[in-house]
């Protein structure tokens, strides 16, 4: 089966086929993706390096709604994933998981129980039925406000687990330029080693191009050595075609990830600004050779729907955008629906929400 052509852009990337998850095919699929990945340190491939801002690159995007309506339509259908290998699935989409607390309410202890949470996701007696006792299974970072980034560098100490912090006057982002800088700066220092920034939604809106490849650029460079999560606010930027090129200007400046929402917004992750985001990042690799990773965040609650993210990362992108240093979802309670989902899977009864805390 091919994919229609749904983002018409200037470079050299179209359309190309994709693969359906068949029946058949989990079990190998998941040895690979679920069984390798816990153990492996996010951040383990070559860094987008920004390029210089050029208007080609996105002035002739167009999307075609009705084609990507149509594409995201049929992923229900193309899930098959059952059973021992939906398991397996299941236990990859934690290692992507961004376990996230981002309330006014919040506190250093409560930072602190969602750091365990982190680093023990999955109740050791399950992990002993599905046969993953021998093996390192956490989250894919635990990520908070400013205020907490020391608290949960020092709770994950030793673990692996990155600290990602959101900045730049999250969620609305409306505060001088200058600082936005320096609250990166603050997290870096504090130790956060992923920043999950937030754009300026009226320069695209606006279509200010250039002030948004600067912005972006300048918090790339504030970042230093910590990597760099470029949010959009695709609930916000009104059309696809926004997104499309919001997309693009953001790689160009050197973003190492593209997110879909703060998860504060009326609409956050869809599967269609999704599906354009992925042709942006298919079309970004073809010109420049740098892969960049990609974040739904704001709604991702299920196991069900984790899933269909999962099929259409790998069906767009490939096998190598399951792991997480390319592929994070931002969530709370997804955390909860997948340790629910794995113990039916075991013990084939349902628990409570309330017997699986996050924090």
């Amino acid at each position: 089966m091919t994919s229609t052509s749904l983002v018409r852009a200037s470079g050299a990337v179209r359309s190309r086929p994709v693969s359906t998850v068949a029946a058949a095919s989990p079990p190998a699929a998941v040895a690979g993706a679920a069984a390798t990945a816990p153990d492996k340190k996010p951040h383990t491939i070559a860094r987008n390096t920004a390029q210089p801002f050029d208007t080609g690159w996105f002035d002739n995007i167009r999307v075609n709604l009705s084609a990507a309506e149509r594409r995201v339509a049929t992923l229900p259908g193309r899930r098959s994933v059952k059973k021992d290998a939906q398991a397996g699935w299941l236990l990859k989409a934690i290692t992507c998981i961004d376990l996230t607390t981002l309330n006014g309410d919040d506190t250093a202890e409560r930072v602190r129980r969602l750091c365990a949470k982190a680093v023990t996701p999955v109740r050791p007696d399950l992990l002993v039925a599905l046969g993953f006792a021998d093996r390192t299974l956490h989250t894919g970072a635990v990520c908070v406000y400013h205020r907490f980034v020391a608290t949960a560098v020092d709770a994950l100490a030793g673990t692996g687990i990155p600290v990602a912090a959101v900045s730049t006057g999250f969620p609305a982002g409306l505060i001088p330029h200058e600082l936005k800088l320096k609250e990166i700066e603050a997290s870096v220092r504090d130790g956060a080693a992923e920043i999950d920034i937030v754009i300026t939604r009226e320069h695209v809106l606006t279509g200010q191009w250039q002030k948004l490849y600067d912005e972006m650029r300048d918090f790339r460079l504030a970042a230093g050595d910590a990597h760099v999560k470029a949010i959009l606010a695709t609930g916000e930027l009104k059309t696809l075609r926004n997104v499309a090129k919001a997309s693009m200007v953001c790689m160009m400046a050197g973003a190492d990830f593209i997110k879909t929402s703060t998860g504060k917004e009326g609409v956050n992750a869809t599967p269609l600004v999704t599906l354009v985001m992925l042709r942006m990042i298919r079309e970004y690799e073809a010109r420049t050779g740098f892969r960049v990773g990609y974040k739904p965040a704001g709604g991702v609650s299920t196991a069900k729907t984790a899933l269909d993210y999962q099929v259409l990362m790998k069906e767009e992108l490939g096998r190598a955008w399951l792991e997480p240093d390319l592929f994070r979802i931002g969530a709370s309670t997804l955390l909860a629906d997948i340790e629910r989902q794995l113990e039916h899977h075991v013990t084939g009864r349902y628990s409570a929400f309330h017997r699986h805390p996050i924090g």
